[in-house]
């Protein structure tokens, strides 16, 4: 499970340095695909990470869950937009030139890695501030109801 915000930076090639507390999930396990990660262009500008493994689960449920018109849908929207990388042994994950362009990213800047519980989201972080600014009444109305599960 992915908690908490990271800020890390990318370097010339694109490349960021996964936080070896966000590692694990991602670790291939027994499997000959060595360690990955997923991206998707994820709900307002954010990418999506998912691991394999969790990749693998999503692509059943949608299998077993969405009608076939709508399978095929998701497979050309979702499915057709979706890249992998590799995490390399020093724990860099290259972010795609196309999906780079798509929040924007640019070489050589900050990310931030935001826990969404089965997967990570990457920000830039002026869009990460604004959208958390546009939200903040959201969370004034809400965040009674979010605090009483703690």
């Amino acid at each position: 499970m992915f908690a908490g915000q990271y800020y890390c930076k990318l370097d010339e090639k694109g490349r960021f340095i996964l936080p070896a507390s966000l590692r694990e999930p991602f670790e291939a396990k027994g499997e000959p695909r060595g360690s990955r990660v997923m991206f998707v262009k994820g709900q307002d500008l954010p990418l999506s990470a998912y691991s394999a493994q969790e990749w693998d689960n999503i692509l059943a449920r949608a299998k077993d869950t969405f009608t076939e018109d709508r399978n095929r849908l998701f497979m050309h929207y979702v499915v057709a937009e979706a890249t992998s990388s590799e995490i390399d042994k020093a724990g860099r994950v290259l972010v795609p030139g196309r999906l780079r362009k798509m929040i924007p990213l640019d070489d050589d800047m900050e990310i931030v890695l935001v826990g969404m519980y089965h997967r990570l989201e990457i920000w830039n972080p002026s869009a990460w501030r604004r959208y958390l600014a546009q939200h903040s009444e959201d969370l004034d109305e809400q965040a009674s109801v979010m605090l009483d599960l703690l």
